[in-house]
């Protein structure tokens, strides 16, 4: 008796489970919703070689995921992000040098100021220009010459209008205030 009572409701758990997955694959889909991106930067359209283009992107006192990406949608001017041209890659890879600094997102206890970062950071990017590899090393943790292949639409608008249009082999000619930190950064292919 026990036996077959175990085995109806271990039926009629199997039949529900499949009336569910029915009922969820023949409902409408609904439109795929495109998630914002945790990293985000601000960048100048056309930096000058000693420039630094930075945004103070400190954390609002409710900082949740969304709030190291505010203000990292436009240009540091308030300019806003072109298209990327029919001739930019689908997708690329990049190496990043980073200078994390307190408020950062992911940033330790014992961060730097944001000042000292970007100091660091411009005293390194000479380096990065002669020599990446040896830029990193002097880079915070996260730093790497390959941080793999991004596709379009991933990162926020002004690093991926930066590193798509950037020539290949190319460090990018100014430091870059990202919600990580200070970023200096190479488009590999």
């Amino acid at each position: 008796m026990q036996r077959s009572t175990a085995a109806l409701l271990g039926l009629g758990f199997l039949a529900a489970l499949t009336g569910v997955i029915l009922v969820l694959h023949d409902s409408p889909k609904a439109a795929p919703v495109k998630a914002k991106p945790t990293v985000s930067v601000a960048v100048s359209a056309r930096p000058a070689p000693s420039a630094s283009a930075s945004v103070d992107a400190g954390p609002p006192d409710d900082a949740g995921p969304a709030a190291f990406t505010e203000g990292f949608e436009t240009f540091p001017d308030g300019g806003k992000v072109p298209e990327l041209p029919n001739s930019a890659p689908q997708q690329l890879s990049f190496g990043v040098v980073q200078f994390t600094y307190q408020g950062a997102q992911f940033a330790g206890s014992d961060a730097r100021s944001k000042e000292l970062s970007r100091q660091k950071a411009e005293a390194t990017l000479e380096l990065a220009k002669q020599d990446f590899a040896a830029a990193v090393s002097k880079g915070d943790r996260g730093s790497t010459t390959d941080a793999g292949r991004i596709p379009r639409g991933v990162l926020e608008p002004p690093i991926e209008y930066v590193l798509f249009t950037l020539d290949k082999k190319t460090v990018y000619p100014s430091v870059i205030d990202t919600p990580r930190g200070y970023w200096i950064v190479r488009r590999n292919d």
